[in-house]
């Protein structure tokens, strides 16, 4: 039997996703470069051995076309041997590249190898790759005449369909800015975190270190001055259940960074002298309705739970990702999971969701908060465009 373990896992600190965040001046290929770079360095492995590198990013177009995980590993200065591939699978695309790893490992395909993810929104805007252009065809429109919606839509109709009211999401996103400020605080996020060189206009370099979108001061009562992100007048005919309760508050912000895993087989890191960190116990993905869409963290949990012989209660903690808040408190709901246990150290209302970077951003904090805690077990799952999810646990070595 192969083990699948993570060696060590890191990420950087977020930058607000446009003009003048802390990461805006640093091409993707470069910021990811700098993360693989570090990952290397901190753990002392020889380049040359790992068989693979896996990256994701969703916005494929512009600075991160032509491969972005390729150019990172040469931009790295890793050996020319090391081959890469970039895939996209929306929000959980680092997540993915972690199953593909950890997959590749448990068969045998591989004995070392490199998960990671990159997204500079701040450089590459969001939808960049469809502007001006139909990414549906006929086909997709003759199985969905009404036509399908955007993903602040779908979070609109989860709320309306499970009756949560503007109140929850705004109390669950001033907890998450909160939680994440008091981690931030008391350095809980120090280990994670890879420091990445920037510079500023005036040509002053310095190093990047703290998450950016962090708001310690935020507050319900100033969330609820929020007006809606996504009200639209002909959706609302169409849908007349909408609150529009959806604001920037209870949202996730555009963001940018970078995050990397150095994934083995349990043996090879024996043999290396390398001591892991957490190990893979179960991988999920599900596909859900798509106009629902960020629903598929509820089937996703379902399958990795089952596959796992675990229950919600042997789950010390998890990292549903802060998309927008009903999706994490309908998740809450529909596995009557400890809210205590539920993104202790904020999510990405607070933290940020760089989409490409974000799965092993999860991943790097959840091993983390295990290790620093003692628990045991720790449940990922994240909600993807097009109506897809995936749902990882690991245990912690």
């Amino acid at each position: 039997m192969r083990d699948a373990v993570i060696v060590d896992i890191i990420r950087t600190a977020s930058g607000r996703g446009k003009a003048r965040g802390a990461l805006s001046g640093v091409h993707p290929v470069d910021l990811l470069a700098a993360t693989l770079a570090a990952l290397v360095e901190r753990t002392g492995i020889d380049p040359a051995t790992v068989d693979d590198v896996i990256g994701g990013c969703v916005s494929q177009a512009g600075q991160q076309s032509m491969n972005v995980t390729r150019s990172a590993v040469l931009a790295a200065g890793l050996p020319e041997s090391i081959p890469a591939t970039t895939i996209d699978r929306q929000c959980g695309s680092s997540q993915q590249a972690a199953h593909f790893a950890a997959q590749g490992v448990l068969a045998g395909a591989y004995d070392i190898v490199i998960a990671c993810g990159v997204e500079s929104m701040s450089r590459v805007p969001m939808f960049s790759p469809m502007l001006g252009e139909d990414p549906w065809g006929s086909r997709l429109g003759l199985r969905y005449p009404d036509g399908l919606v955007s993903q602040g839509i779908s979070a609109e109709l989860i709320a309306a369909r499970w009756k949560l009211d503007r109140q929850q999401s705004d109390e669950f996103s001033a907890r998450s800015h909160t939680r994440a400020a008091q981690a931030q605080a008391t350095g809980l996020f120090a280990k994670e975190i890879v420091p990445i060189e920037v510079t500023d206009a005036d040509g002053l370099s310095s190093w990047h270190t703290v998450d950016q979108t962090i708001r310690p001061s935020t507050t319900v009562e100033g969330l609820a001055g929020l007006k809606s992100s996504f009200y639209d007048a002909a959706l609302a005919e169409r849908f007349p259940e909408l609150a529009w309760q959806i604001t920037p508050g209870n949202s996730s912000p555009l963001s940018d960074g970078a995050s990397a895993a150095l994934i083995m087989e349990a043996e090879t890191a024996s043999r290396l002298g390398l001591t892991p960190r957490a190990r893979f116990a179960a991988f999920g993905v599900s596909g859900d309705d798509p106009l629902l869409m960020l629903t598929g963290v509820l089937p996703a949990t379902r399958k990795v739970l089952q596959r796992s012989g675990l229950s919600i209660d042997d789950i010390d903690t998890y990292e549903v990702n802060e998309a927008f808040a009903p999706v994490p408190l309908v998740w809450a709901h529909e596995f009557n999971a400890d809210p205590a246990r539920l993104n202790p150290r904020g999510g990405a209302i607070a933290l940020g969701h760089p989409l490409g970077a974000s799965g092993l951003r999860l991943m790097t904090t959840m091993v983390n908060h295990l290790e620093q805690t003692g628990g045991r077990y720790g449940l990922q799952t994240m909600c993807e465009g097009g109506g897809m999810a995936n749902a990882t646990i690991i245990e912690n070595l």
